[in-house]
């Protein structure tokens, strides 16, 4: 009898407040389709009891298979400390250092916010330190405009970069029907995934003939 192949993991990375209801429904649509879904708004990350939350959040992210980060108007928690990132802003750092494959999110308003600093000559995250904002009605720290930049890969020359599709969205709607899009085929996920790793593999024999040569 064929062993029972291992369900692909997403983990689904964003802040909570003000959009619990997506999470629910994006987790759904993403359980439907056969993946193991790593959230921690639903109480799903793999969490070990000696290491911190920002620990364990990091640990989900090395050993997922795939990621799926949600940008919102909210930077989120973790940032005590001056220069400190949040936690959701250092998950997507680290996917991004990784190489995961991931799929981005962002809320229309970051992009806006990034838009109209940019033309009044904020054009830089250090530029954007300096400024302070009197009210967090619609945003609550620039930082989430350093987010999309690290997403878009903000730092790399455009005909160099990759993985830096991130797409806006306004509306609820808007983000469950990127989810259902980029996630519904599972089996061309997996080969995907399957076709990543038999590349590294290769390239690690290479590199180790080599070396012995």
């Amino acid at each position: 009898m064929a062993k029972k192949q291992k369900p692909l993991i997403v983990m689904v990375s964003s802040t909570v407040y003000g959009i619990e209801e997506l999470l629910d429904r994006v987790y759904a649509i993403l359980t439907n389709f056969g993946y193991e879904v790593w959230m921690s708004h639903k109480g799903t990350v793999p969490v070990l009891p000696d290491k911190t939350a920002f620990e364990n959040c990091l640990d989900a992210v090395e050993k997922c298979d795939l990621f799926l980060g949600v940008i919102t108007t909210q930077y989120g928690s973790g940032k005590e400390g001056k220069g400190k990132k949040s936690i959701t802003h250092q998950e997507l750092s680290r996917a991004i250092q990784l190489n995961k494959p991931r799929w981005i999110l962002v809320h229309d308003h970051v992009v806006f916010a990034r838009t109209l600093l940019r033309n009044l000559g904020y054009k830089s995250s250090k530029k954007r330190s300096g400024l302070k904002l009197a009210k967090k009605n619609v945003i609550d720290d620039l930082r989430v405009i350093d987010m999309y930049e690290e997403a878009i890969r903000h730092d790399i020359q455009l005909k160099d970069r990759t993985g830096n599709w991130v797409q806006k969205f306004v509306t609820s709607e808007d983000a469950q029907l990127f989810a259902t899009s980029q996630f519904h085929r599972y089996q061309e996920a997996e080969s995907f995934l399957k076709e990543q790793l038999e590349n590294i593999s290769a390239v690690r024999k290479r590199m180790a003939k080599e070396v012995k040569s």
